[in-house]
């Protein structure tokens, strides 16, 4: 029994490794200019983890293959092991944790700790059970004011935007994201309800979306395209239909569709999902 469980230890191990070395279920391309450095982190960790994996595995297939039981009748010996050892494994696992914390630390801070660039493309994402909506300012730049009273999902003021405020006039509030490439993009994410999770795996992050809390996230798209967003938050009963599109869009072809009135805006929205098809991986 003891070759027999060292053999399927190894064999478990061998195609674990192997599912992560064919890269068969891998990340989508990257479509964000952070993306590559966060991708090289990644791998850097795994192949940390990895090794630290196989060794493991394989070490505990040796002891299970040498210490089997033999039948011999002899007595077992009782070891307490020893310190040094332990303090020193110890302090070595330390050392490589903190130190890919602190390789990965710069593309995290300039993600989530630093201000968007000037000029950003700013759009507000509002969650709710179990639909975006995304909020876009229009020719003025300017959000109109929201106001929480003024919410009617019957009447679609998903948002309760005043429509009294001049800055509310040119405003439009769809279900898809559009942003333009080549331009920082910063999202200010809200939730109405409960905890959900904006989520685009090409844009390498996933960013929860708090009650009472307005939270900013920025990145700069580099390739045009349709792509899905999920929430990856199970927020509910029908948390698998809480889905949409993110539309990367060239420079003139976002501008005009953002300068357009709300309901010529959703209609041309509809035709750009229509025109850009999902990458097929």
């Amino acid at each position: 029994m003891g070759r027999a469980l060292a053999v399927i230890i190894w064999i478990l191990t061998f195609l674990s490794v192997l599912i992560f070395a064919c890269k068969k279920w891998w990340f989508p391309p990257s479509i964000v200019n952070h993306g590559p450095a966060l991708d090289r982190q990644f791998m850097i960790t795994i192949l940390v983890v990895g090794f630290a994996f196989t060794a493991a595995q394989v070490g505990l297939g040796y002891m299970l293959w040498k210490y089997r039981d033999t039948n011999t009748g002899a007595r077992a010996v009782y070891t307490h092991g020893s310190n040094k050892l332990e303090v020193l494994w110890t302090v070595i696992t330390a050392a490589i944790f903190v130190g890919l914390a602190v390789m990965g630390q710069s593309v995290w801070a300039s993600l989530r700790l630093n201000e968007a660039p000037p000029g950003s493309f700013q759009v507000e994402v509002v969650a709710q059970q179990f639909q975006w909506n995304f909020h876009y300012a229009g020719k003025d730049v300017l959000f109109g004011r929201t106001d929480p009273k003024l919410i009617d999902d019957s009447s679609l003021n998903f948002l309760g935007l005043d429509e009294t405020d001049p800055n509310a006039k040119d405003d439009s509030v769809v279900t898809a994201l559009a942003v333009p490439v080549n331009r920082p993009v910063e999202l200010i994410l809200r939730s109405k309800d409960v905890i959900h999770s904006f989520w685009v795996p090409q844009l390498r992050f996933k960013q929860d979306l708090v009650p009472g809390m307005a939270i900013r996230v920025h990145f700069t798209p580099n390739t045009v395209g349709k792509y899905e967003l999920a929430c990856a938050e199970l927020c509910g009963q029908l948390h698998f239909k809480m889905k949409s599109y993110m539309l990367v869009l060239p420079e003139d072809e976002h501008k005009a569709l953002v300068a357009l009135p709300q309901a010529e805006f959703q209609a041309r929205m509809k035709e750009l999902l229509d025109k850009y098809p999902l990458p097929n991986y």
